[in-house]
Parts: C-alpha cells; structure tokens; sequence
C-alpha cells in the first residue's frame, strides 16, 4: 500500500511569532519550487506562541505546509494554568500533533497513560496524533528496544476509537539519537518501524497497521535523509534542528521527493 511520506520539522523552543513569519515565508518559496510530488507532505511544530501568525501566511499565501504544534493538553478545559487543550488548536486549522515526545516524557513526567489519553483528545479534535516513541542509551544497550516499543506503542494505541488509524502516525525516535548527531542507521530505522508495525497490527488490526505512517526521527539532514527513506516501513522524517534553517529542511524535504516522485 503506498503511504505518502511526511516530512515534519519540530522547531521545539525556538523562534518568536516574527522570526516565525520570516522562516515560513522562506520556507513556502523555496518549497513552491521543490515540493513537485504529490506524495510527500510537509508539516511545521512551531511553539504555541507562533501558532496564529503561522497559520495566517499558511492560509493567505497558501503554502503547502500543514501546521502542527508540539504537545497539548488531555483535557479539554478547565483551570489548568499553563495548557493548551486540542480543541484550541483544531481551531487554528492545526493538522498534526506531538503526543509524547521523549523531551516530554523525561523532562515533564508524561508517562503511557497520559500519551493515550493525549492522543485520544487529539484525534477526537479532529487531528491528527503523532505518537513519538523510542529507547534510550541504557535500554538500547541492554538490548530492550522492541520490548520498549512494544510497551509504549501498545499503550499509546489501545482504547483509541476504532478508527483511529486514520488519524494515527507514529515517530520513532530513539533518545540516543536526538540532537547528538549520530542518526540510527538505516537498518535500525527500517529494523524499528517493521517491530513497530507489528505491534499496531497486534492491537488495532493488520489492514490498520498498513495505512499508519512511521516516521523516525533524530539528528535528521539532507545527507542521511533518502538513506533513512529507504526502509518500507520508514514513511517519513520528523526533523529537529535541520528544520530551523528554509534552505535545509527544503534539502530534506527534495531528498524525500526523490524518493518519493
């Protein structure tokens, strides 16, 4: 089954509502020239604060990016200081969003529970739920990345709607990777997307699994990016500090569509 790929740059806290505007804009010209494959999609994580200003250039130059945000709130009000719940963000047209992450699992004490309780608000919003899950240092050299994956996808997924696959992507984003410059080899991407379908084949059904796109992520570029694509189970990219600078997410983002055409 072709999956179109996505390509998904978390700018995580970086960039004001005005260095924003400038690098979307960048952004949109350089992909109107690149982005000439009807199967690979891009979508951009800015932070809350940018999230209207995004959204207005998106829409009034109508560039081909979705929008999505990092993280949001299971609940869907009440007084909570400090959250954003998933209908706030499905009225800004937000498509995707980071259920998760593992910057948000160790530094914010989001445990399996409250990832599937997230990603079920997400997707009851009407968006899309990027459910991050990866291992370690310890846990991959103790040799308990599928037993890691199996738990936390497991979890993330079981008790969603029955048609949450439509709905679902998954990123796999081993810890170790993220922001250290080592990315996982192609094997190993290939090697935890293939485990990773399993498991959604093992809870949601195997005609589900089939449509779920698996992304990996962590120290993404333009150099390793088709290597990374070349796994048939690897749909996509989530991209951290490569997304930051136009010029290089649209290398990452031309790599995708040459492997993608």
């Amino acid at each position: 089954m072709a999956r179109p790929a996505l390509i998904a740059g978390n700018w995580k806290m970086h960039k004001d509502h005005q260095e924003a505007l400038h690098l979307v804009r960048d952004l949109g010209l350089r992909l109107n020239a690149t982005l000439t494959s009807k199967r690979v999609e891009v979508a951009v994580h800015p932070p809350f604060t940018d999230l209207r200003t995004v959204q207005s250039i998106v829409e009034a130059d109508k560039l081909p990016i979705s929008l999505g945000a990092q993280h949001c709130s299971h609940l869907d009000k009440g007084a909570y200081t400090g959250e954003v719940s998933a209908t706030m963000l499905a009225k800004l047209q937000t498509r995707y969003v980071l259920v998760g992450h593992s910057e948000r699992r160790a530094l914010y004490a989001m445990d399996d529970s409250l990832v599937q309780q997230t990603a079920s608000a997400v997707i009851g919003a009407g968006m899309v739920a990027v459910v991050c899950v990866g291992e370690s240092t310890e846990e991959r050299s103790d040799g308990l990345t599928d037993e890691v994956l199996t738990r936390q996808v497991t979890a993330a997924v079981r008790g969603l709607p029955d048609n949450a696959a439509e709905d679902l992507v998954v990123a796999y984003e081993p810890v170790w990777a993220i922001g250290s410059g080592q990315a996982a080899t192609a094997e190993d991407a290939q090697g935890a997307a293939t485990h990773i379908r399993s498991v959604l084949a093992s809870v949601l059904g195997t005609a589900a699994a089939k449509t779920i796109r698996i992304l990996y992520g962590g120290s993404v570029q333009p150099a390793n990016t088709e290597e990374l694509l070349s796994g048939p189970d690897v749909d996509g990219v989530l991209v951290g500090g490569a997304s930051l600078d136009a010029a290089t997410f649209t290398e990452i983002v031309a790599a995708a569509v040459r492997c993608y055409p």
